[in-house]
């Protein structure tokens, strides 16, 4: 089972909202190209990574990273 990510302190998924938004990609067409990446991710873990509420996932994080065309420290910060 792969180990979570937690977001104490970090706002990964405000970070991936904001980059997703500026990009002008939304948030079910992420999780197709997500999912083209063979990670595992609906629509609904998206909404909730974006809200703080659930944990992600090292693959998951590489997917939005690759996806959104960004970098660990973007989504880090």
């Amino acid at each position: 089972m792969e180990q979570k990510i937690k977001q104490s302190g970090i706002n990964i998924g405000g970070n991936i909202r904001q980059i997703r938004l500026k990009k002008g990609i939304g948030q079910t067409e992420l999780v197709r190209m997500i999912q083209l990446h063979n990670v595992d991710m609906t629509r609904e873990t998206l909404v909730k990574i974006e809200r703080g509420i659930q944990h992600i996932t090292g693959s998951q994080l590489r997917g939005l990273r690759d996806c959104l065309g960004t970098t660990y420290d973007e989504l880090l910060k």
